[in-house]
């Protein structure tokens, strides 16, 4: 189909079978760099077609759509189609011109006919036309289904784009918030702010050139199926009616109409044999990329074509990313436990005044349970800490009532100033701790995994069949149409001879009957 219009990546190997070049990717999977890959041949097998461009030997490479001998591979399913066409345009040309030729040349018709062959002439003629008829209507209901399952797979396809560059945005701006907020004067360090910065540019990067790439993408794809789809509908009717009218002329014996519907419907009739090979390979393409993807699914590391369809983000921007976020969660954690230990817990002397001491007073608060051990690696909660989920839900029952000084006038441990701008970096760490997954997902594919898996299990059958009900209504109104071409002329002709053996056999019987009476 649709959609998958880009270059994949390419990798050189020494002779011991190590990497030891691999092209930048942009916005694509990346490979595991402490894991050795290894290449898979998508759809190997379905793909094993004679390669015009090779001497006609078989192709080899599997689905690859940058790779031009792929292309040759599978328009050879079309040639059979296209050397119709060819074949059809001229030797039918050739029997028009002839057949012009002898109607100039002789003088007078010749009279008598064969009922056998006028029956038979009459039924194929018959047959003909309602093959071309279940055609059409074979060719409007596939044309209608298949739009709809390209929509449908460009929708999803959008969709999970979407979803990637809104999630990339929110994380962008926890990050934002992450530089915003703090508890009275402590703040993050500046050099965190500075990475935060430098992230944020970066996601912006991915997230744009994502989410416009892929939206540009479905937009022309899906401009040019409603373009086939018109066509396909008028090609339907025009053939429908050529059909129809062509059967009426020609049992009304209309000779001049017929030739000039025949002479149309031949230039017609090899176009429609064009348009099937077209829609042959385009078959062969969306079956070839189904394929293609069930394979990738079951070996998503593995070097592969199949890379530009949904890409993932570039492994540098998603190892930071989470690195970062993972560094920014921990740092507002500890701020936060910061300020408990040696703020709100602590019953300081009044003369110190706020914001040490605003009069706290009562049951200690709990600490913030800190996902993240100061070397990043997960940290499980003990017992006395609140998580990231229910802290703000804890919190707000040790708040206390303030004067207008800023005093507490009653027992609390934290003002509701205070209370607000912890709540902020708890939402904030909570946030950031919560896409954690999804960046893993990003950076080892298993989100372009489950795209995938989606595609082919709930989109690819859809469009393998319908493309297919599309290929064959065209390929059965063009042959149908063609041999009724043919019907039509020797029907005219085997009436026409008709009207004129029993003009010719009327005017004998005038004549043998006024000789008799002259007798």
């Amino acid at each position: 189909m649709f959609v998958f219009v880009s270059k994949c990546f390419t990798e050189q190997v020494d002779s011991d079978g190590e990497n030891v070049e691999v092209v930048q990717w942009t916005t694509r999977r990346s490979l595991a760099e402490t894991v050795r890959n290894w290449t898979l041949i998508l759809a190997e097998e379905r793909t094993r077609r004679k390669d015009p461009f090779d001497g006609f030997n078989h192709y080899d490479g599997g689905w690859n759509i940058s790779d031009k001998h792929y292309w040759s591979s599978v328009g050879s399913t079309a040639a059979p189609l296209l050397i119709i066409a060819g074949f059809w345009f001229i030797l039918f040309g050739l029997s028009l011109l002839l057949i012009c030729c002898c109607c100039c040349c002789r003088r007078r018709e010749r009279y008598g006919y064969s009922r056998i062959a006028f029956v038979f002439s009459l039924n194929l003629l018959v047959l003909f036309t309602t093959a071309a008829i279940v055609g059409c209507i074979l060719l409007y209901i596939g044309q209608g289904k298949f739009h709809n399952s390209t929509t449908n797979t460009l929708d999803y396809v959008v969709n999970q784009a979407n979803t990637v560059t809104e999630k990339l945005g929110d994380l962008s701006e926890y990050l934002s918030a992450a530089k915003r907020v703090g508890v009275d004067q402590d703040f993050l360090l500046s050099d965190f702010q500075n990475g935060i910065d430098k992230l944020q540019l970066m996601i912006h990067s991915v997230a744009s050139n994502f989410g416009s790439k892929t939206k540009k993408k479905s937009k022309d794809i899906q401009h040019v199926f409603n373009i086939v789809r018109l066509a396909f509908i008028i090609v339907a009717a025009f053939m429908l009616l050529l059909a129809f009218f062509g059967f009426v002329f020609s049992i009304l014996g209309l000779r001049g109409l017929v030739y000039f519907l025949v002479i149309i419907g031949w230039i017609l009739v090899a176009g429609m044999f064009i348009l099937s090979g077209i829609l042959a390979l385009l078959h062969n393409v969306v079956s070839d990329t189904c394929v293609a993807m069930d394979e990738w699914v079951q070996n998503p590391t593995a070097y592969t074509a199949l890379d530009d369809l949904l890409p993932c983000v570039d492994n540098a921007t998603a190892q930071e990313t989470l690195l970062r976020s993972k560094e920014v969660t921990y740092q507002l954690v500890r701020v936060v436990n910061t300020i408990i230990s040696n703020v709100s817990n602590v019953n300081g002397l009044p003369v110190v005044g706020p914001p040490i001491f605003f009069n706290q007073s009562g049951p200690l608060m709990p600490a913030l349970c800190n996902p993240f051990n100061s070397d990043l690696t997960d940290r499980q909660c003990v017992a006395g800490e609140v998580d990231l989920n229910n802290a703000t839900v804890v919190w707000k029952n040790y708040r206390c009532q303030v004067s207008p000084s800023g005093i507490c006038n009653s027992p609390g441990r934290i003002t509701p100033t205070i209370y607000k701008a912890m709540m902020a970096k708890v939402n904030v760490s909570f946030g950031l701790y919560n896409y954690s997954p999804f960046l893993v997902g990003l950076q080892d594919c298993s989100f372009m995994r489950e795209a995938f898996a989606e595609i082919y299990n709930n989109h690819c059958f859809g469009l393998r069949q319908h493309s297919k009900w599309v290929y064959i209504g065209l390929t059965l109104v063009s042959s149908a149409v063609m041999l009724s071409l043919i019907c039509w002329v020797i029907h005219a002709r085997d009436r026409r001879q008709l009207q004129r053996t029993i003009q010719f056999d009327q005017e004998r019987r005038q004549s043998s009957g006024g000789d008799d009476r002259e007798r």
